[in-house]
């Protein structure tokens, strides 16, 4: 049934999706209150991953180490009920350590035959920890991974479970002996999540509960199939044409080929191409969702700017010469917005 045909809600949404968006705002809400018995003072982090999450995206998370960003992912696959692989990135890890590889076994009979162990790719949510330590090689093994939601291994290409996430970290201190991730790559995250530290009252919450006998636990809240179904409902979320406006203004403002804004055409080498469009417009709905609205606003897109296209833009030289920020350039951007 077409949106035109169903009974609808005085702000234009039919019931039946109006129900749908409301019951899985209740069960958001308890995923939220189970993540935050376990993680403390990251309620915008956990907000940008469910997000990241709902969208059916990947999203990388930025920031030093102990933090809480491995156990965020492994509290996010206990709550949203998948299961979840961790990888160390390290210089020597190779592809196959990744997606797996083929050996040659010997029955009883003494017939050979090849056969392929599973890696740690084949999960719903893998944490790829500090990716940006592996070598080239090894980084672009995931590529096809995060895009196709498939592996291509001895001539045979084998799906991914579904869902399929990659939840990376990166570390922006000790750089020494590391490998950036290539543009690429960075644009198959469909949002860069800094992870900063927490507040006064947060953090001395978290040192009372983690450092006692007992300590909270995170229930199951999702299952796969039912998160498979909030993501199809994002995508059935209805989108006013203003908000549609801004998200191409905001991204068509930051290509130095088209701005007419002086510091885009002056700083920026490369701007965020049609991706970050999708991932904008993916992630307002998502963001909606996640709090109770039946259809996203331009707020969203203020809220969602920097992380969408941070990655998706990179500085010149004489930007960074003059101390130009990739923050401050996105400002700028959504500026005419405000």
């Amino acid at each position: 049934m077409s949106l035109s045909d169903a009974s609808t809600t005085d702000g234009g949404v039919p019931e039946n999706l109006a129900d749908e968006i409301e019951k899985l705002g209740e069960r958001l809400t308890s995923a939220r209150e189970n993540i935050g018995r376990v993680i403390y003072g990251q309620t915008d982090v956990i907000d940008l991953t469910l997000t990241t999450l709902l969208s059916g995206g990947h999203a990388l998370l930025i920031g030093v180490p102990g933090l809480g960003k491995t156990l965020l992912v492994e509290t996010l696959g206990t709550v949203l009920g998948l299961n979840d692989n961790r990888v160390q990135f390290t210089p020597d890890l190779m592809p196959a350590d990744i997606l797996g590889s083929e050996v040659l076994e010997e029955d009883e009979t003494g017939r050979r035959a090849f056969r392929f162990i599973e890696g740690p790719v084949f999960c719903q949510v893998l944490m790829a920890d500090e990716i940006n330590r592996a070598s080239p090689r090894t980084q672009s093994a995931l590529l096809q991974a995060m895009q196709e939601r498939k592996v291509s291994i001895a001539g045979k290409s084998l799906p991914l479970p579904e869902p399929f996430h990659v939840l990376a970290t990166q570390n922006p201190l000790e750089l020494e002996g590391t490998y950036p991730l290539p543009e690429a790559q960075l644009d198959r995250f469909l949002l860069e999540i800094d992870v900063g530290y927490p507040g006064d009252a947060d953090e001395r919450q978290m040192l009372l509960a983690t450092t006692g006998i007992t300590q909270n636990r995170a229930e199951a809240v999702f299952s796969a199939k039912s998160l498979m179904d909030a993501q199809r409902l994002v995508r059935r979320l209805p989108v006013g044409e203003h908000v549609v406006d801004a998200i191409l203004r905001v991204v068509r403002a930051g290509r130095p080929e088209i701005s007419n804004i002086p510091a885009v055409v002056d700083h920026v080498s490369w701007g965020p191409g049609p991706r970050a469009s999708q991932a904008l417009m993916l992630a307002c709905r998502a963001r909606a969702l996640i709090d109770g609205r039946l259809a996203p606003s331009v707020d969203d897109v203020l809220a969602l700017a920097n992380p969408v296209l941070r990655h998706r833009m990179a500085l010149n030289f004489a930007a960074r010469a003059e101390g130009v920020t990739l923050d401050s350039v996105i400002d700028l951007l959504c500026a005419p917005l405000r």
